[in-house]
């Protein structure tokens, strides 16, 4: 199945018409979604709730995934889970902006694609381990020392 070109674009301009402090939720469910060349992940689940504020719409959403990492240690590929909680206020005009500079679109599109990305960006580890106790690779000749020892450790 090919994606979508924006799979996390979501017309919320209805939201508008509900009462202050009323919300909708809205899922999200992808077996995979890139969502930047560095940023291929599967598995990715979300649950958003847009809710009327005063300033806009709130958006509060929790999103999931699994990524591919390469172990600091000893370099092997393996399966990473990230995930990440949402909070940010799309406002309706620049007088009630916030920090984040969100303002919603006249149209009432919003694509979480680039907040989900700066989000889960943010959880993805500086060096990732495939497990607490990895050995690592051997100084010597470079065996990965999950597999088995080499003669170097056992001279050692």
């Amino acid at each position: 199945m090919r994606q979508s070109r924006f799979p996390l674009r979501i017309n919320v301009g209805f939201v508008l018409s509900l009462p202050l402090g009323d919300s909708r939720d809205v899922p999200f469910e992808f077996s995979k979604i890139i969502l930047s060349p560095e940023l291929e992940m599967s598995d990715f689940k979300g649950q958003t709730r847009f809710g009327r504020a005063r300033q806009g719409i709130l958006l509060q959403g929790d999103f999931e995934a699994w990524i591919n990492q390469e172990c600091t240690r000893c370099l092997e590929p393996f399966p990473y889970r990230i995930s990440t909680h949402v909070e940010e206020l799309y406002a309706l005009d620049e007088r009630n902006v916030t920090e984040s500079g969100l303002i919603l679109p006249q149209d009432g599109n919003i694509d979480l694609a680039p907040i989900v990305r700066e989000y889960l960006t943010m959880e993805i580890p500086i060096q990732p381990i495939c497990k607490p106790d990895c050995k690592g690779l051997c100084p010597e000749c470079g065996q990965n020392l999950n597999q088995g020892i080499c003669s170097h450790r056992q001279a050692a």
